[in-house]
C-alpha cells in the first residue's frame, strides 16, 4: 500500500477501495490496513460502506469482462500456456472504446435502478452490445 502514499499518486486521497466479503479478504489486520489507507472510502463487509446487495450486478468486471473474455479466450481451445496467454492479450487488446462506452452506459442504468429501488435485487438486465 506504500505506493498509494507516494507523491506520484496525486489522487490517492480520492480513490475508493471495494472488496467482497470473502473471509480471505476480511482478516482483522487487512481491514485495519484498508481503513487506515482509505478511511471512509472503503466498500467492504466490515468497512464503513457496506458491500451492496447484488454487488455482482454493479461490477463491470463481473457482469461483462470475465464472461466476455473467457468465451473468446477458450474459443479455439488453447493447449499450451503460451497459447492461452496470447489469446488473453489479443482479446483484451481487441476491446474497443465503443464497447466500453456501452458497458459504462449499462453500469449507470444499473446504478440508477439500485438507487431508485433502494437496493432491491435487480431483475435480469441484459448487456446489449
Amino acid at each position: 500500500m506504500d505506493f498509494l502514499r507516494t507523491d506520484s499518486m496525486c489522487c490517492a486521497t480520492k480513490l475508493w477501495f471495494q472488496q467482497d466479503g470473502s473471509t480471505c479478504h476480511t482478516a482483522r489486520a487487512t481491514i485495519n490496513l484498508l481503513k487506515d489507507t482509505f478511511g471512509d472510502r472503503l466498500i467492504s463487509r466490515f468497512g464503513p460502506v457496506n458491500w451492496p446487495s447484488r454487488s455482482c450486478d454493479l461490477t463491470p468486471l463481473d457482469y461483462f469482462l470475465w464472461g466476455y473474455v473467457k468465451s473468446l479466450v477458450y474459443a479455439d481451445k488453447p493447449q499450451t500456456l503460451d497459447h492461452l496467454e496470447d489469446n488473453i492479450r489479443r482479446v483484451i487488446a481487441d476491446i474497443r472504446p465503443q464497447m466500453l462506452e456501452k458497458v459504462i452506459e449499462n453500469w449507470t442504468s444499473r446504478l440508477d435502478y439500485i438507487r431508485a429501488s433502494r437496493g432491491s435485487p435487480m431483475p435480469e438486465i441484459i448487456l446489449k452490445m
